[in-house]
């Protein structure tokens, strides 16, 4: 399906009531940081065994009754899914962006080796978290909350398919993971971390499967988020290895790419890929910039519905789901 390009204007409008509201959109300047300077620098490196993703009966998590802002729909113009970023000629610009899944039965894990290159290297980056995530792995929230390198964006609760979870259970797999993301950041601030001054709910979301139903979309946009997909794939949930990852993801990245990862200790090679990446695409001339700020540099391409790389091929997901079985949140 063919998408459409909403007007620059709008969308620049949109991002300052964003920033103004609380969400915290990382500038390019503030790239190179070796993470957040509120949190003791020992406590940020990768632990040997953080990345393990372990099974256990499923149990509630029990949230504070954290009051939100108001949210302020997302304009006519940028409803739908938000597939890459068309930009202005000469301009090479790439969002790497890192899922953080966790489903309602599992504790998953936290890639730190994936953090620590991106620190070291001054890499910007987008993480979409789940609030489940969010509540296990508190310390590592606030910090990616917390670093002015990275963007944090909400991937619903517990990975559920929104496509197949309607109503009220669909609609508290979004506000409940803008509740964790408000606590993550509530704590890095009680830190001392220079964070906005009121917590907000996410401005950004991504539909776990990358799956959307026209109720769930519609919702998300309704609620305050821009829905973010991706142009590539880095196929990383599969054994293809490190290099065979990153030779994939340069035949494919362009200039206003938005590009599928995982940091969540289902990114098999990720962080030995990036190692391949990120000098190659530097030696093409691009440039590393968070989801928002290449949503503010072009006009964002957006189709009318969800999907991976081509319509309708999430449905393997969905029909998974109908039937009640279960699928490695690996998107």
């Amino acid at each position: 399906m063919p998408g459409f390009l909403p007007s620059s204007r709008l969308l620049r409008r949109l991002l300052l009531s964003a920033a103004v509201a609380g969400v915290a959109l990382p500038g390019a300047a503030l790239a190179g940081a070796a993470g957040p300077a509120c949190y003791p620098p020992a406590s940020l490196p990768a632990r040997p065994g953080e990345e393990i993703v372990r099974p256990h009966a499923s149990r509630p998590v029990e949230l504070p009754d954290l009051p939100l802002p108001a949210a302020v729909p997302v304009p006519a113009g940028l409803r739908g899914s938000i597939r890459r970023v068309d930009l202005p000629a000469g301009l090479k610009l790439v969002a790497l962006t890192f899922d953080l899944c966790e489903a309602s039965a599992e504790t998953s894990g936290y890639d730190g080796a994936i953090v620590d290159y991106l620190r070291a290297e001054g890499v910007a980056a987008t993480f979409f978290a789940g609030g489940k995530w969010l509540m296990s792995h508190a310390e590592r929230g606030g910090q990616l909350a917390a670093d002015p390198l990275f963007e944090t964006g909400n991937h619903s609760w517990s990975h559920a398919n929104l496509t197949v979870r309607t109503g009220e259970a669909m609609r508290r797999q979004v506000d409940d993971a803008d509740v964790a993301l408000a606590l993550r950041r509530a704590d890095a601030q009680a830190r001392g971390c220079m964070l906005p001054k009121a917590a907000s709910p996410a401005a950004l979301f991504r539909f776990p499967y990358g799956s959307c139903s026209a109720e769930s979309l519609d919702y998300v946009n309704d609620s305050g988020h821009l829905a973010i997909q991706w142009d590539v794939d880095s196929g990383d949930p599969a054994f293809i290895g490190a290099r065979g990852m990153a030779d994939d993801m340069l035949r494919a990245i362009r200039p206003g790419s938005i590009v599928l990862m995982h940091a969540n200790g289902r990114g098999r090679h990720t962080a030995q890929a990036l190692t391949l990446l990120v000098p190659a695409l530097r030696a093409r001339g691009y440039r590393f910039v968070s989801v928002g700020e290449l949503l503010a540099a072009g006009r964002p391409v957006i189709a009318p519905t969800c999907y991976s790389m081509k319509p309708g091929d999430t449905r393997v997901y969905d029909d998974a789901a109908r039937a009640g079985r279960r699928i490695l949140p690996t998107q």
